[in-house]
């Protein structure tokens, strides 16, 4: 069964599906990233357009991320790289959403290490990591040698946001280098994550009509 189909039939049996949003890290992510594939693949998927992606800033990514989640009219799967991950662990801190309202699930991989020693500064403006748990079912996916991050820091995180940790085995970054193409055990793990998210139910059960006015509420910057 293809993920496109899973997807559709994973999805709240009001006829919609979720949307997708692809949170890039650093440089954003190019033609070859399993990101970007995606993208292109699986139905209702878009990437969230941060801005500054050589340069970031924290608050405005978090801002960028908080438009595109509200401006969502379906409920929202977060799918994140790098950088990215943090992006949405402080997007989470600033709003605390209550699970369903917005975001079903985060599928996290491979987070940096933003408060070592040696960290580059750009990544050093995501610290520190914020010491809650995510409001939403998350999966936090981490390689045994990824240069950014050591399988020990991984744990830590998945940890400390209330993740299930996958290890994805030794291949680097998890990026287009790694030679994964498609990464398709990582669309294995968004098929769970989606399974999780939306168990079968009658209705719209968690996902009722009145998120649409909190959405609108919340449609302006978070924070400065």
């Amino acid at each position: 069964m293809t993920l496109t189909r899973d997807v559709a039939t994973l999805a709240p049996n009001n006829g919609d599906e979720p949307t997708i949003l692809m949170v890039p890290g650093l440089h954003d992510s190019g033609p070859l990233h399993w990101q970007t594939r995606w993208e292109h693949e699986l139905p209702e998927t878009r990437r969230v357009d941060l801005g500054m992606w050589d340069n970031p800033h924290r608050n405005t990514w978090v801002n960028k991320l908080n438009l595109a989640i509200y401006r969502s009219a379906r409920p929202v799967i977060l799918v994140a790289h790098s950088l990215g991950c943090h992006a949405i662990a402080w997007w989470a801190e600033y709003e605390r959403p209550a699970y369903g309202e917005l975001v079903a699930g985060a599928l996290l991989v491979a987070p940096p290490d933003v408060e070592r020693a040696d960290v580059d500064p750009r990544l050093a403006r995501f610290a520190p990591v914020m010491n809650n748990r995510l409001p939403f079912p998350s999966i936090v996916a981490a390689s045994e040698n990824d240069p950014f991050a050591d399988f020990g820091q991984a744990k830590k995180l998945a940890r400390i946001w209330g993740s299930r940790l996958i290890n994805a085995g030794p291949i680097g970054h998890i990026n287009a280098e790694s030679g994964i193409a498609d990464w398709n055990y990582g669309k294995y793990l968004l098929r769970h994550l989606i399974g999780e998210a939306f168990p079968r139910q009658n209705g719209r059960g968690q996902y009722g009509a009145d998120s649409s006015a909190k959405r609108d509420h919340h449609s302006m910057a978070l924070v400065r």
